[in-house]
């Protein structure tokens, strides 16, 4: 029943003896017969509550088997981070694929995520996470990160090692992997084991112990309202209130408020330290096995009478905020790589529109070859490479961030930095992500990264850094979102 010394990002539930009382009664109260109901889908997010303003959502439409939106979404596979903690830090033993099978639209306005045992008993799963990495309250106002959700119809001795979430974790994390908890976890819906709760959880400080009892963190449960988690439609909420002193963090089931989290019980530098950054990025993700769901079963998960194919269901994701002295846009999606810049001579490139990589008018040390997804990409780059891009104009509106559709089989260890430079290639970066192994050299991920305000027009650079000489990315196209 111990939890791994370094779970990140984690999504453990309470471990302090009053929760474990209470954890225990509804394990056997969930060892009973599951509970068929039919579910439905808004098959849309609902009208914008009233002083809030919409910053960014899905509603899952589109046709049944297809994979979701990969201009809102990032697929996770394997079984971690390139280059992070093993497992995911957490003991889940599952496998994250890019499948159907796992993770597919049901043709009927949800996201499904599926965990599956194959014949040799490997299960596999599915993870997502937005790519945009920016969700914080407007200063002085208030976030709002909600979710309508039905867990996998499974309990009792066939649910053990089911580990559903709804859950953000700060901007920091991506590329770095290994400054848990500093950067801030909000878990807004978890559950294991087919138990009738949501746990809230607040991730913070340090780890072990700090301010938020890592690596428990800060929780709280309780049953969904009139029908079981498992069995129907839930909406989940999370609110990031700036706007009273001290600010204050909130989780919610159906609209009923269940955990709050203040700014004192936390306290400095910790507060800052998850609060001061670009913000969160969304996750959802069902997880087999692991540290939360062996505590509460007080066995290792799974079992032999697990069963398989029970997804998780998700009607909508999405962000709203309201008050303070700006509100953030929404995001706007990233472009298919159909929607191209290219660049002869002269031309005006649109900063927003997706700038093919090989479009490039001047480069140093950059290679083109054929792209597995249709004409060509900047191949083997390594440290001190970059690609010129004259005349990109960026408006008078600044960009929220950028995006690049990379690829790498960089051996175990070999990383480097894709970076965006205005004007000079040894000009200072405007912004920056961190790249390692995703598969293969053709095997293609869309990467967020922060990139400071810009305005008007400006030559662009796509300029490669790495600490070894070896190659580490391939790039075949980028673009900017306002």
């Amino acid at each position: 029943m111990t939890i791994p010394p370094h779970r990140d990002p984690v999504r453990p539930g309470p471990r302090s003896p009053s929760h474990r009382r209470w954890a225990a009664v509804a394990v056997v109260a969930a060892f009973g017969s599951s509970v068929a109901v039919a579910a439905a889908a808004n098959a849309s997010v609902p009208a914008t509550p009233s002083g809030w303003n919409l910053v960014w959502s899905d509603d899952f439409t589109g046709a049944a088997n297809s994979s979701p939106s990969s201009a809102n979404w990032i697929i996770d596979t394997g079984t971690s981070y390139p280059g992070g903690p093993a497992n995911w830090g957490t003991g889940e033993i599952q496998t994250y694929t890019a499948s159907t099978a796992n993770l597919s639209l049901d043709g009927t306005g949800n996201l499904r995520i599926t965990p599956l045992r194959g014949p040799s008993g490997q299960w596999t799963s599915a993870r997502i996470e937005t790519q945009r990495t920016n969700f914080k309250p407007p200063a002085g106002g208030v976030l709002r990160i909600e979710s309508r959700v039905q867990m996998p119809n499974v309990s009792g001795t066939e649910a053990l090692g089911y580990w559903p979430a709804f859950w953000a974790l700060g901007s920091p994390y991506r590329g770095n992997y290994w400054n848990w908890p500093t950067v801030g976890e909000f878990d807004i819906m978890e559950n294991v084991n087919g138990i009738n709760a949501v746990w809230g959880v607040l991730h913070c400080g340090v780890n072990p112990g700090g301010p938020c009892n890592e690596t428990t963190g800060l929780a709280a449960s309780r049953a969904c309202p009139d029908t079981p988690c498992q069995s129907a439609f839930h909406t989940y909420r999370f609110e990031w209130d700036t706007s009273v002193s001290p600010q204050e963090l909130r989780w919610y089931v159906d609209g009923q408020q269940y955990h709050r989290v203040i700014q004192t019980q936390v306290g400095e530098p910790y507060w800052t330290s998850m609060t001061g950054h670009a913000g969160y990025f969304v996750l959802l993700n069902v997880a087999i096995g692991g540290a939360f769901p062996d505590a509460l079963s007080q066995r290792p998960t799974p079992t032999a009478a697990t069963v398989s194919g029970r997804p998780m269901l998700v009607d909508y994701v999405a962000v709203w905020s309201k008050g303070g002295g700006t509100t953030p846009a929404p995001s706007s999606p990233t472009p298919s790589p159909t929607s191209t810049s290219t660049s002869p001579a002269g031309s005006v490139l649109d900063a927003y529109a997706t700038l093919q990589a090989e479009a490039f008018t001047a480069q140093n040390g950059v290679i083109v070859e054929a792209c597995s997804e249709g004409g060509q990409n900047l191949a083997y780059l390594r440290n001190g490479d970059w690609a010129r891009y004259d005349n990109v104009e960026f408006g008078s509106t600044p960009p929220l961030d950028f995006v690049g559709r990379v690829a790498s089989g960089a051996a175990g260890g070999i990383s480097g930095l894709v970076e965006v430079r205005l004007d000079s290639p040894t000009a200072p970066p405007i912004g920056s992500f961190a790249i390692a192994n995703t598969g293969g050299w053709q095997s293609w991920r869309s990467v967020p990264g922060n990139v400071s305000a810009v305005t008007g027009r400006h030559t662009v650079y796509l300029t490669f850094t790495s600490g070894q000489p070896n190659d580490f990315v391939n790039v075949n196209w980028f673009t900017f979102r306002h």
